[in-house]
């Protein structure tokens, strides 16, 4: 890859770095980055359940969640993104991952974005927790809920193995696309 492409990508995730609420997770012992971790993901849940009627319900349901309160992409053409989350089964923080994907196009600047990764079967679970490395599109498909969609399509969502949802400050997102997200397993 260029020089100056990645030159201009790694400033472009270094501003970006200043627009993200969450804090404490590149510091520390791996005590205060759990601490971190889990209260942040109990803000972005909260913040999930304010905005989009119905996705309560849809984490009650799921067999476990997985959520990045806060996954930073930046981009100038060549564009990448990383964030940090926690596995929860039955509420409880059963794991903590990290989350990277990458992506060559028309692109420029940066955000902050919320990914809840809802498994809705034992099965699709029992496959996340038992890999070493997992990736939507490749070992998942995921049926995204998008702005507009609402309790009334619960009982033929929640049938789908895993879906989710991508929430900026603004709500929920349209046309977008988790397909090549690497999710891996943070030794904390």
């Amino acid at each position: 890859m260029n020089k100056c492409i990645l030159s201009v990508l790694a400033v472009f995730l270094l501003l970006a770095s200043g627009c993200t609420t969450t804090t404490g997770l590149g510091s520390g012992d791996a005590n205060t980055r759990r601490n971190s971790i889990d209260a942040n993901v109990d803000n972005a849940l909260a913040q999930l359940f304010r905005q989009v009627d119905g996705a309560e319900r849809m984490v009650d349901l799921a067999k476990g969640v997985l959520v990045f309160p806060s996954v930073l992409e930046g981009g100038f053409i060549v564009g990448a993104s990383h964030g940090q989350g926690a596995l929860r089964v039955d509420g409880q923080t059963v794991s903590y991952h990290a989350t990277t994907s990458g992506s060559i196009g028309l692109q420029a600047g940066a955000r902050s974005t919320a990914i809840y990764l809802l498994f809705m079967t034992d099965d699709a679970l029992r496959r996340f927790r038992n890999s070493s490395g997992w990736t939507v599109g490749a070992d998942a498909s995921v049926t995204l809920i998008t702005v507009g969609a609402s309790a009334q399509v619960t009982t033929t969502t929640a049938q789908q193995p895993v879906i989710g949802y991508v929430l900026s400050n603004l709500g929920l997102m349209a046309g977008i696309s988790l397909d090549g997200t690497r999710v891996t397993r943070l030794n904390l």
